[in-house]
Order: structure tokens, then sequence, then C-alpha cells
């Protein structure tokens, strides 16, 4: 508990000895004094921590002893941000009269600020030195490693999560086929499905594994997680989102979403429902009441409504059949065969081909055995045991601790409590951030590494970036099957992150203990912990006291639909002395920000992504240690401050959406000037390129370290300005331009070098042609383009990209009337959409075309055939046919149609109209219209 405090806060005071010698005149040496106590205590750390978790009330003195010295650590960070902060505020002035002036001012001022941090480190390394002095009493020995864990491997980049290959499943083969056999039943009744197991069996993985598989099957279908505390009318807006998400005519509107009323909800959602074959996944239900609340929201509409329920309670499952069919899955532990191939799979994955060695057959089997065939035991254990040697000696030392920690404390809680203990400091801080989000949150990966890096976790490292390690840290995580993966994109890149419900409970618990965080769920903020270095409010009705001290909070988010709070946080934002982040992009209805932001001096982080807020505080360009400003969603349209002054800004998103104005693909920038100075950034995302005084060659040819760069509205006459500072930005990733008008041409062609690592790129609007230098991007993932007009078929240029995975042509992007996929073309694609071509007649696919092809989308209203060599895409999963001819959906009827026997090897075939009140769906064993 206490190393981590303690090795964060030496981490951070190093580079402040460096280099903030000026700044800490005076008190210096009392600093470095502290650093150094702190470094000798530190290898007495492991040993404390591991003795204050596994001896309980034996040692409680050993755990008074590890708080105190936390608390300590809290200190003497309070007390350096606090003189930092007092000495930055003093700038310095041209005018060399007025510049004397303030410097006898400064002095006067700083002298208070320097003789009270002197008094503070003087008593605070008092209470070390009485810690160091009790820490003598307990025995504790040295251990020098800043890392629990026995051997930690190098960064493996074949488990990388951000290109995941399909999950991999042991044991729930025959569960899978007897739920989908049920679900799937053709009866008109609606059946409610029940999974009931204990906590870690893997209910969610199963339901996940048959929801994935049939939710194609299904003309809507929605994946609600419900967990312990829930409020009926936000699972009833959940569901609108959800179906909402999907494109369906007659889902209900944004205002029927706002409204707080439950009849009115579920009066929409049974009206939409009512005709419609629907699947609905539940995922951790507690409540007995569950059913009740929910029920006349899905009708029992005699077409097969199937809903799936997980939970721990058989109760719950009995809840149901008072108005439904109910079948119940008793889920059961995995048999010891199966719990061997589970554990062989995590733990051996790239050595010894996948299975045990011989010499370590029998402790595998015993460690297995402990683990009492619960899959998430499994999995945690061989998370462990994947970083370390594969000797007899390492194995029988893990063994033997196994035993020991699982005497005190259920045993699938202490296994995951071995995952973290196991885990070096940084990536202590790093799973324990899960659990200031409410359980079974998913959060975007994105927005989790920015919020690391801005906390400190990251440290750079030669030759990668702060983002780069970040990635890898949750990569280590992942393997060590502490963190899911719960959402990829089509190109296979992670989306979204979460950890399971166990380790959920078992971090917030940690979490608590060490003060990392509190976090409010419908209680009064009376009880706060003055002390916690993070403050999270879940939920509504929360009342906060204008007495309450968050002097010391570093981090604050609200993940609420209340619009009573947004009074609130002006007066209460303004209490962060020493606020590192503020994250409002869970509270949609915040509408402002108050205007004396600016006074955070040590803010980092800045979200008010999705919000109602329509413009920033001028104040906002006093945040000089701003690292990412995401206004994404939001309303803001124009940055008016001087942001030439956040000069450690690394991420700037801004894409307006006030609707006043609709681009070509939806997605309108921000008018901001005066970025070249930012040479930090590494993302800047979308701003617009025909702003006033905004000159291409000055905004953007500093930028030169750029990774995502977002231009809209870009002019004919400005392509080339653009395309010699792209050419300069040598690590570019991901590249968006849009034009400023459907005429307005995009003229990129004078490009000669592209960034050789760009992995993304989209482009909107008219091009004259596709440019040459599409074919030197030999790391291309994606292509979008939009409007482009082309006349000749691009397929030629882009069928030799050695790694394109998804290829987008929308919107009239191609003009002409056929589209010829030649035979070894686009060896790696795996989903292709073609969308809004209206003047193209007719699709050829050879064989030997897209052979890993998974996902096929098709809105060509002038295709009269079923596209030739669709028979040779063996890999199809899933083929969409949109606003299509209907003779062309006859062909494909399974009972009479001619062409059936062409798409009969795809699993999920669909037909949809959008322009008309019923939606088309073809499958293998029938053909039906709703």
């Amino acid at each position: 508990m206490a190393e981590t405090a303690v090795c964060y806060l030496i981490d951070k005071l190093i580079p402040l000895l460096a280099e903030e010698v000026n700044l800490l005149r005076g008190v210096h040496g009392e600093v470095s004094d502290i650093k150094n106590e702190l470094e000798s205590i530190r290898a007495f750390l492991k040993d404390a921590d591991k003795r204050a978790e596994s001896e309980g009330d034996i040692h409680d003195g050993v755990k008074t002893w590890v708080k105190e010295l936390t608390k300590v650590a809290f200190k003497i960070e309070d007390v350096v941000d606090v003189y930092i902060y007092h000495m930055s505020v003093q700038r310095p002035n041209r005018h060399r009269f007025i510049a004397f002036l303030n410097k006898i001012a400064c002095f006067v001022i700083k002298l208070k600020p320097q003789h009270q941090i002197a008094i503070e480190i003087r008593e605070i390394k008092a209470n070390i030195r009485s810690i160091m002095e009790r820490s003598e009493r307990y025995g504790f020995r040295s251990l020098q490693q800043t890392s629990t864990s026995t051997t930690r491997k190098r960064y493996d980049p074949r488990k990388a999560p951000l290109f995941l290959n399909e999950t991999e499943v042991v044991g729930l083969e025959s569960p899978m086929e007897e739920l989908i056999s049920v679900l799937e039943n053709t009866s008109p009744q609606r059946v409610v499905t029940a999974v009931v197991g204990m906590a870690g069996l893997g209910k969610t993985t199963l339901a996940k594994q048959v929801y994935d598989r049939i939710k194609g099957h299904f003309d809507c279908h929605a994946w609600i997680t419900v967990s312990e505390s829930y409020k009926t009318e936000e699972l009833l807006r959940s569901l609108i989102e959800k179906f909402s998400g999907t494109g369906h005519v007659g889902f209900p509107t944004q205002n029927t979403v706002d409204t707080t009323d439950e009849v009115a909800l579920k009066t929409q959602l049974r009206e939409f429902l009512q005709k419609k074959r629907y699947l609905v996944i539940f995922d951790d239900v507690w409540n007995n009441e569950f059913w009740g609340d929910i029920e006349h929201a899905l009708p029992s509409n005699q077409n097969s409504g199937r809903i799936l329920i997980t939970t721990r309670k058989a109760a719950v499952a009995n809840s149901c059949r008072r108005s439904s069919s109910v079948h119940v899955h008793m889920f059961q532990s995995l048999l010891l065969e199966k719990a061997m191939e589970l554990f062989s799979k995590k733990t051996f994955e790239f050595e010894y081909g996948g299975g045990c060695p011989p010499e370590l057959e029998e402790l595998s089997v015993d460690i297995v055995f402990r683990c009492q065939g619960l899959p998430l035991a499994i999995v945690a254990v061989a998370g462990i045991l994947s970083t370390k040697d594969k000797t007899v000696y390492q194995w029988r030392r893990f063994l033997n601790s196994l035993s020991v920690e699982m005497l005190n404390h259920s045993d699938t809680e202490r296994i995951l409590m071995l995952s973290y203990n196991d885990l070096p400091y940084n990536l202590k801080c790093c799973v324990l951030y899960f659990g200031m989000f409410p359980k079974g949150y998913s959060i975007r990966c994105g927005r989790l590494i920015r919020q690391w890096i801005a906390e400190g976790f990251v440290k750079s490292e030669p030759g990668k970036s702060l983002e780069d390690v970040a990635k890898e840290f949750l990569t280590e995580l992942v393997d060590r099957s502490l963190v899911e993966i719960s959402e990829v994109d089509d190109e296979g890149k992670a989306k979204t992150c979460r950890i399971h419900d166990l380790l959920h409970a078992v971090v917030f618990k940690k979490m608590e203990d060490l003060s990392f965080c509190q976090v409010f769920s419908g209680d009064e903020l009376s009880n706060f912990n003055a002390v916690a270095r993070r403050l999270s409010i879940i939920g509504s009705s929360i009342k906060i006291p204008s007495t309450i001290d968050v002097s010391c909070v570093r981090w604050f988010s609200i993940s609420s639909q209340d619009e009573m709070l947004n009074s609130t946080v002006s007066m209460f934002a303004a209490s962060f002395k020493l606020l590192k982040e503020l994250d409002f992009e869970d509270f949609p209805h915040l509408d402002h920000l108050p205007e004396n932001i600016g006074n955070l001096f040590h803010l980092r982080y800045l979200s008010v992504r999705g919000t109602r807020v329509k413009y920033l505080p001028k104040s906002v360009e006093k945040l000089v240690n701003l690292e990412t400003l995401d206004l994404k969603g939001s309303l803001v349209c124009e940055i008016r401050f001087e942001i030439n002054k956040l000069l450690k800004l690394r991420h700037l998103f801004g894409r307006c959406n006030d609707d006043k104005e609709i681009p070509m693909d939806g997605l309108r920038g921000i008018k901001v000037k005066e970025t070249g100075s930012l040479k930090s950034l590494q993302k800047l995302v979308h701003i617009e390129a025909n702003t006033t005084g905004f000159d291409i060659t000055k905004e953007l040819g500093p930028l030169t370290q750029l990774r995502t760069l977002g231009i809209t509205k870009l002019r004919s006459e400005d392509g080339s300005s653009l395309c010699g500072c792209i050419e300069k930005m040598k690590c570019l990733e991901s590249l968006y331009v849009s034009s400023t008008s459907e005429e307005d041409i995009i003229d990129l062609e004078s490009m000669t070098c592209p960034p050789e690592f760009l992995r993304r790129l989209i482009l909107v609007g008219p091009l004259r042609k596709l440019p040459d230098w599409i074919t030197k991007l030999q790391n291309l993932a994606k292509i979008s383009i939009w409007s482009s007009k082309l006349g000749d078929d691009p397929l030629k240029v882009l069928g030799i990209l050695p790694e394109l995975v998804v290829l987008g042509i929308h919107n009239e992007a191609f003009v002409g009337e056929q589209l010829h996929f030649e035979e070894g073309g686009f060896p790696k694609l795996k989903v292709l959409d073609l969308d809004n071509l209206k003047g193209m007649n007719s699709l050829i696919i050879e064989e030997g075309a897209l052979p890993v092809l998974e996902k096929l989308y098709l809105k060509t209203p002038k295709l009269q055939k079923v596209p030739s060599g669709i028979q040779h895409l063996r890999n199809l999963e899933m083929l969409l046919f949109n606003d299509m001819p209907n003779e062309l959906m006859e062909s494909m009827d399974p009972n009479e149609g001619h062409n059936y026997q062409i798409v009969q090897h795809v699993p999920s075939v669909y037909f949809s109209c959008e322009h008309e009140e019923y939606f088309y769906r073809l499958r293998q064993f029938g053909w039906k219209q709703l």
C-alpha cells in the first residue's frame, strides 16, 4: 500500500530536484534529505505491505505503520505542489522598472511560502525518522526490487491488445450450444434465459460469446450491464440508446431519452418493439425485483422476443417465472482437464508449443487445483506465471505463496490480490484507476492512457513516446488477465476496456484503504476523507456541502444524468487548489465551466467531451501544465483564448456538435489559431483550416512530432502547403482531411514522401484522382474516402496495399458503373463498406480476391444482380444490403430465389430499407418480412 505512494513520490521528487533548483532555493536541501529518507525506507516497503495484507490482526501495528507512511508521502506531495504554485504565479515583466519592483515584491511574497515550507518539511522529516525507528521493532526485511514480481519479462509485442485475436473459449462449448438452441428456438412466446452461477465462473464471457454469435439473427439487440445498484429509468434510457445506435427507423427520439418519466420510457420501448424480434442481455443482475421493474418495457408480442440474464442468485431467475417462460442454466466450475487446458493456453501461449513442459506438470496441476475450477482465478494465476521464469524453483515458490495467501480470504479474492501484489508500483496505480469508475464500466482505452499520463504514472523511455509506454502498461495488464478488452474496432484495435466485477471489489477496497480515491454514489459528501487524492461522484441526488475541504483532491469526475449538479460545479471546482484532472465526459448536462478555472495551476487534463459547454473561459490560457484538452462532441466551436501559452499540451480534441451546419461526413471541426508553438502536441483533431488568419505552414509546419492530425474545411489552394507540413511529420499515424464543400477539390498530389507509419487515412471531398503516394503507405490499415467523385476504379491502387484491413468508399466517392476486385488483391482486408454509390451497377469479385473478408456492406441502389464472386468469400460472416432493389432481394429468397446458393454460406445476411416502416432479414433457415 505504502510502496505505491512512496515510490510515486520519489519518482516525482527526482526531476523536481534536478530541474527546479532555483524554484526550491532555501529548501532544496530539505527536500533532498526527504528523498534520501524515503529511498532508505523503500527497501522495507514490500515486506511491510505484504505482512500488513497477510498476517491479519496479528500485526495491526504494521498496518498502522504503513498507513502513517502513506499519509506522510501525501503530505510531502501537498507541500511541494503548493510551493510550486506560489512560485509560479510570479511572472516576469519586460519593462525594467516594473520588473525591478516586481522582483522586490516577489522576494517579499516568496519569503512566507519558503519559510512555511521549511517548517512543514522539518516536521515531515521528524515524522519520517519516527516511522523509521518504529520499523525496526517489526523486523522488516530489505527487498531492493521496486516490483513484487520475482522476474519481469520484457513486453512481447505479439500480445498487444491493439490487434486482438479471436477470444479463446475453454469449457464453454457445451453451454454455449445449449443457450443458442434455446434463444434461437422458433417458439413465438417471449422467453427468459438465466445463467446462474458464482462469481468468477465466466457467466459474462459465456453470455458475450452467445450474444456475438446470434445477435445478427434478431431485428434489434442490446447488451445492458445492470450490477447491484441500478435505477430503472437509467436502464430504460440505456436500452433506448443501444437500440437507437443501430440506426433503424422508428427508434425513440433524443427528447424521449432525456425524459425521467419511467412510464413514458416503457411506452416508447413497447411501441418500438411491438412488431420486432428482439434480443436483450442483462448482465450481472442482483435484485430479485429486477424483472418486475423491466418486464413491461419488453412486450410478449408473439415475435420470439428473447431475454438473457446473468446472475449469481437463483432467486432472480425464479422471479421471472410469474410472467414468462424461463430456462435456467446452472453454470458449473471447470473440470480439471478443461481447467488445465485454459491454464496452459494462458501461461504457455508463446512457449513450449502452448503446452506445459513435463517438469512443471505436477506443479501446474497443484496450482490449478487451488483455483477450484474458477476461470477467473485460473487466468489470474496464469497471468502471473506467464511473466515468470518457467523453472521448478520459481513455480514451487509461487505454489507455496498461493497456499499461504488463501488461508485468510475467499480463494478467488486472494488470487486476485496476489495478481495485484505481483505488479510493479506504477501498474498498481493503473489498476486502482479502474476502481474510480462504476462496476462494469467500460472506459475508452485512449481516455485511460491520457489520464495515466496526466497522473504521472507513465515515465518516458528512450525511443518511445509516453503514449507508447502507456499502451505497453495496458498490454501487460491484459496479459496478466487483470484487464479485459470489452470492445474492438473494425481494425481489431482495442476501443474500450474494463476489469471483472470481482477484481473491481478488490480494487475498490484497496483504493479506499490507500486513500487513492473516494467514490460517492447517492451519499452525502459530509463524510469525505480530506486525505483522499481523488473524488468520483456517481449517480444523482448527491448533496455537496459548501464546507467540504477538497483542497488535496487531484482528480475529480462526475458520472451523472442529474442536471441539478450543474449549479454546484462552479462552486465546487473553485475549491480544488491542487487538481490535476477534471473529467466531465460522463456528465452530459454540464453547460459551462467556471470563469476562474485558470486558477487550477496544476491541471493537466480537462475534458468536456459530449457536454453542452459552448465556450471555454479565457482563463484556460493560464493552465500552463495542461496536457489534454478534450472538446469532442461538445458545443465548443471556437477557441478564443491564446492557446499558444499551453506549451505542454499533448492532445487537443475538437469536434463541434451544435448541428448548425452538417458537413459531408457529419464532422465539424473547431476554429483555433496559434497552434504552431505547441511542439509537444501528439494529437490535433479536428480543426478548421479556413479560419481567418489560419496559415497552414505557420500553424502546422512546426508540429513535426504529431501522431494524429485532423483538418476540416481545407481550401484547394492550401493543399500544397498541407502536403509540405505532412511530409515533415515522420511519426504521423492517422490523418483526416476534409474540403470546404463538395465542389472544392482536395489537392494533396504534391506530396512525394508520405509518413511511413501512417495507418489510418480519411479523405472527405472531391479528388481529381487518388494521390500517387498512397501506394507507398505500406503500413496503412484503414482508408475511407467520402464524396471523392472518382471516375476511375480506385481498386487497382488500393488493392496492392499489404496491410489494409478496412476500406470504406462512401457517398459517391466513386461515380463509375463498375468496381472490380481482381485476384490477389486486398490480401488482409476484413471490412469493406461500399456506401451510397448511386452510379454503380456492377460488382465483380474474382476468385482469390479478398481472401479474409469478414464484413461486406453494400448500399448501391442500381445494383440489379447479386455481386459476382461472393461465393468465393469463404470467411464472410456478415453481408448487409441497404436500400437495394427488390428484385435483388427476391433473387436470394431461400425458397424461390435463383441466387440463394451464392450467399447461403454467409451466417448473417441482411436487407434493410431506411425509408420504409419495415426491416428485411435473410437467414439460412428461412425468410421473414416484418
